[in-house]
């Protein structure tokens, strides 16, 4: 009995150190495994920026008439099809000179749309891209193994699958009093991409809009069963102030000052 009591212990100990070896998703060593699927996620600037508080140079809502009137990438993020998504996957900080050759492009259709820097995995607060590459860039391999790799794909999907294009197509346009059918808005992009996307919504405004693709980009379901939207939704257009505007209309800060 004693020689067996002495046992428990020690069983217990290897369980734990195998526990921590595996880690919480079942990859071993605690490496993430491999992604399901990728969403694309796009922002509508029209609803970010009526919340524009600050302005500041990073904020693309801040560009007066060059300010973006089309869906703007967020990000093209690996998930998992049980709703949870991995996240840092390895240490590979940011590097703006790898990219160099994309920054107008990048500038255009995926730029920030608030002020300050954001958090980032390996480098400290730094640009809207390095917090997008590092927490899910580095998520994407096997299909994508770089930083230049990865920005370029998703800019690829983005002109191939223009969401913004197929909906002002389907009369679904920037309007400041008209309210849209949410099922019109899926239907329009299912029609289209023959897969259904994720709708995200501030109040009755499309905030987000989730296409997800296979790995090998081919259009696929997202997974979300619910949605924040209701039946009618609105698609709002800006008009940003931009520099000209007076300091008693919108505040203008450094990047530094933002939070």
């Amino acid at each position: 009995m004693a020689s067996l009591s002495a046992q428990i212990p020690l069983c217990l100990a290897l369980m734990m150190a195998a526990c921590l070896m595996i880690g919480i998703n079942g990859s071993i060593d605690g490496a993430q495994r491999e992604f399901d699927y990728f969403a694309l996620s796009l922002q509508w600037p029209g609803t970010i920026c009526h919340k524009t508080r600050h302005c500041c140079s990073s904020n693309a809502c801040c560009r007066g008439s060059n300010s973006p009137t089309e869906f703007t990438i967020h990000g093209l993020w690996p998930d998992y099809n049980d709703g949870t998504w991995p996240s840092c996957c390895y240490r590979s900080q940011f590097d703006v000179k790898e990219i160099s050759t994309l920054l107008d492009a990048l500038e255009k259709h995926w730029p920030s749309l608030y002020c300050g820097k954001s958090s980032t995995c390996f480098s400290g607060k730094g640009l809207f891209w390095a917090h997008e590459w590092e927490k899910h860039g580095t998520c994407s391999s096997p299909v994508i193994r770089d930083e230049y790799s990865y920005f370029i794909t998703t800019l690829n999907v983005y002109f191939k699958y223009n969401v913004t294009k197929i909906l002002n197509e389907a009369g679904y346009v920037p309007s400041n009093s008209e309210r849209y059918p949410l099922g019109g808005i899926v239907s329009a992009i299912e029609n289209s991409f023959r897969a259904t996307p994720e709708v995200i919504c501030s109040k009755e405004a499309v905030e987000e809009i989730r296409i997800c693709f296979f790995k090998d980009f081919k259009p696929r379901n997202c997974l979300a069963s619910k949605t924040s939207c209701p039946k009618y939704v609105s698609l709002p257009a800006y008009v940003s102030m931009g520099r000209e505007a007076s300091e008693s209309e919108i505040a203008w800060i450094s990047d530094d000052e933002a939070l």
